[in-house]
């Protein structure tokens, strides 16, 4: 379907080039000479670049009809990970480079919110949180709660992050994905 430039406003997904994009932001400009045009930001779905584009008033825009599908993860194999469809179970391949760093925050049947467009994966989304347990970190010294330092800490999906002196191997924590920071311990096992 295709959109006038009046249409589009954040939110929106529309195909330019053939690639998905996402519209972050878009600014209505009317000059006092000249036709009408939006100056928009856009985020490529598939490997979240951003960029801005200059749509004329006369032109037409592709909408695209992204699909939301709730996912959890299985496993991987080389590099491709693998994850269920909640809904109908089956089971669809994902490319490492599709991922990107989220791939450190993959645990066994983490749900994930899945982004397709014609059955073709372009992105997935994490959990904003998630909770996982402390494999190796240095001990922390009695006293050492007070101070507000780091140590590197190996969390079981094998990434590594800062966390709090305090820490120790075995606790369970809570981590933001999207800055992969410590947020806070959940209990000490």
């Amino acid at each position: 379907m295709a959109l006038s430039i009046n249409e589009i406003k954040s939110g929106v997904t529309i195909l330019v080039d053939n690639c998905v994009y996402v519209v972050i932001d878009a600014q209505h400009v009317k000059p006092g000479k000249g036709a009408a045009f939006v100056r928009a930001k856009l985020r490529n779905m598939k490997n979240s670049n951003v960029q801005e584009k200059t749509f004329r008033g006369d032109e037409k825009i592709e909408q695209a009809f992204v699909e939301e599908r709730k996912l959890q993860y299985q496993y991987n194999s080389g590099h491709l990970y693998h994850f269920m469809d909640s809904d109908n179970f089956e089971e669809i391949a994902v490319a490492e480079e599709s991922l990107g760093d989220k791939t450190k925050f993959l645990k066994d049947n983490i749900e994930v919110m899945g982004y397709f467009f014609k059955d073709e994966v372009l992105s997935v989304n994490l959990p904003n949180f998630i909770e996982v347990k402390i494999i190796h970190t240095e001990p922390g010294i009695k006293g050492d709660t007070a101070k507000s330092g780091t140590k590197p800490a190996e969390i079981e999906t094998g990434a590594n992050i800062q966390v709090p002196l305090f820490i120790d191997e075995g606790d369970l924590i809570k981590v933001d994905t999207r800055t992969s920071g410590y947020v806070e311990r959940v209990n000490k096992e």
